[in-house]
């Protein structure tokens, strides 16, 4: 059996789907697909239930799929290894992150690390939606904001703190509230990338958890902070966001009685796969970059 075919079948049965394999391997589809069919023709079994929908498992192809995965995940420790031992950093790493940061902040500080470590070949993948690492076959997720699932091993790589900010004129028109019943009152921007009302605060009573009436919710940080500009209602954002209109006066921060719950920016890898050396230089790289407190905040 070679190698490449066992890496296609893994990355076919991870994916669901010969293209998105295809692109995750950086291959065209004749290619994952000839190397799947010389597998399956050596093995002398079926490994994959080929529809016009969804590709699925065999029960053969269920079977392998846990040995193989584990095969090649072994073999790319072992020459992660070597390349430690040899003091440099080389081969593939593939990363999950956020639209928003990476744009502002992840993309500027990876770049000389790249350039330092030249034989490195990084996949980042953009998304700001919740990826499983564990079946789409990521290395890494960089993610920033609590961390809720439990098979993710994290590393915390810079606090983040999040302020409620709305422009002058919205806060002129309507009043800027001093209490979390005064805030219930106002119109709010919501990110919804997290499933649930993302306005949290913490009291001496506990964690409390506000509806405020929605004028806008979307997935995106940055059109949260270009609504909260155009004066649409007041935006709960990082300081990585707000901190740039905050100095020039677009926005204005509101303080009230109770802190936003705490947060911060961390990359986590699937819990029972060890960490490659490059995924453990990256996080100690973007810690000295980022700083703490991280440079974007005041």
């Amino acid at each position: 059996m070679k190698l490449d075919g066992i890496a296609a079948f893994v990355a076919v049965a991870e994916a669901g789907s010969i293209s998105e394999a295809a692109r995750r391997l950086g291959l065209s589809k004749s290619v994952v697909s000839d190397r799947l069919k010389e597998l399956e023709r050596r093995l002398g079994a079926s490994l994959i239930h080929r529809s016009t929908r969804r590709l699925s498992l065999t029960e053969d192809g269920s079977a392998f799929l846990e040995r193989a995965s584990g095969a090649l995940r072994e073999l790319d420790a072992a020459a992660a290894d070597l390349a430690e031992r040899r003091s440099t950093l080389a081969g593939p790493l593939r990363l999950s992150a956020p639209v928003t940061f990476s744009r502002l902040h992840l993309g500027p500080a990876l770049y000389p690390f790249l350039a330092r470590h030249p034989q490195i070949e990084l996949t980042l993948d953009l998304d700001d939606r919740v990826i499983d690492a564990h079946s789409e076959g990521h290395d890494g997720v960089v993610r920033h904001g609590p961390l809720r699932d439990s098979r993710l091993v994290a590393w915390r790589l810079a606090p983040s703190r999040r302020v409620l900010v709305a422009s002058p004129d919205y806060l002129a028109r309507h009043g800027s509230p001093t209490s979390l019943a005064e805030l219930d009152r106002h119109r709010a921007i919501f990110y919804t990338g997290r499933g649930v009302a993302d306005w949290r605060f913490l009291t001496r009573s506990g964690a409390v958890q506000l509806r405020a009436t929605p004028a806008l919710r979307v997935n995106n940080g940055e059109l949260m902070r270009d609504a909260a500009e155009a004066g649409l209602g007041i935006a709960l954002l990082p300081l990585f966001i707000s901190g740039p209109p905050l100095k020039a006066g677009t926005l204005q921060r509101i303080e009230i009685d109770a802190a936003p719950e705490p947060e911060f920016i961390y990359i986590a890898h699937p819990e029972g796969r060890r960490p490659t050396a490059k995924l453990r230089a990256l996080a100690d790289w973007l810690r000295r970059c980022f700083g703490d407190p991280p440079y974007w905040e005041p």
